[in-house]
């Protein structure tokens, strides 16, 4: 084990958190840790580039970087000892290092990067909405899938799934979640729903209120007329935006943890 590694912290606003995370995921396949608005890299490789890169960013994303070279703990084991499983409606949600529970639906999830592991409460409220709606032969889609979370969760209720997001690492971690789990999926693309002239189910979007907004017209056709429309990472005060943008279909279904508001809808 190297002596000492850097912690570069990386402070940003709150909604762009994932977003940040996702990029610092294209320079390492390291694991990092989330805070309420920023996103931690603990790492004994070079983060020189990756630090310039950061510069460049757009100011709106108002980024502040940190960087500490710190002594080496075992840091791996207390990342991993921070990491609980989650229960959560008919799911457990578990990492590797814990066993499965019986009389659950187990999804195996290994914390990494930017993807969902069910912690954050926008996860936690969309797994909720599934466990209840989802049934036994439905077609669902999970846009901007992530780690696939939402989608195994729908597969191992007896759903066919189909996945995207425009991010090819949530992509390629899509895949080797569903591996881990030894399950399947219908089919899995680069982009975003308007890629597919299918009507579904059920429909998740884990993304944020304003690619919501912009998407809604295709998130609105890819739904059957009796089908569900579930829309997630949206703040409480931004919530607004996307009521607007699906104002022409019935609300069935809202839950708010913390500052962030999962909207279930009627197509």
């Amino acid at each position: 084990m190297e002596e000492k590694y850097t912690e570069l912290v990386v402070t940003t606003r709150e909604e762009f958190v994932d977003i940040v995370a996702d990029f610092i995921g294209t320079y390492t396949n390291e694991a990092v840790e989330f805070g309420q608005d920023s996103v931690i890299l603990r790492t004994t490789q070079d983060t020189e580039s990756l630090v310039k890169e950061l510069a460049k960013f757009d100011n709106s994303l108002e980024l502040k970087v940190t960087k500490e070279m710190k002594e080496n703990i075992d840091w791996i084991k207390k990342y991993q000892d921070s990491i609980e499983p989650i229960d959560v409606g008919e799911f457990y949600v578990y990492p590797s290092w814990y066993p499965p529970k019986e009389g659950k639906i187990n999804i195996l999830i290994n914390p990494a990067l930017a993807f969902g592991s069910g912690h954050h409460a926008t996860t936690y409220s969309c797994l909720q909405v599934l466990s209840q709606v989802v049934q036994e032969g439905n077609r669902l889609l999970d846009v901007g899938c992530g780690s696939g979370i939402l989608a195994l969760a729908a597969r191992f209720k007896g759903a066919v799934v189909d996945l995207c997001d425009t991010d090819p690492l949530a992509v390629d971690s899509a895949k080797e979640n569903f591996e881990l789990n030894d399950a399947s999926f219908n089919d899995i693309w680069e982009g975003s729903a308007n890629k597919s002239e299918k009507e579904y189910d059920v429909v998740v979007a884990n993304i944020i209120a304003d690619v919501l907004k912009m998407i809604a017209p295709e998130l609105k056709s890819r739904v059957k007329s009796s089908g569900n429309l579930i829309v997630s990472g949206i703040l409480d005060k931004k919530e607004r935006i996307v009521t607007d943008a699906f104002s022409d279909m019935e609300i069935v279904n809202r839950i708010q943890r913390d500052e962030w508001v999962t909207i279930q809808y009627k197509g």
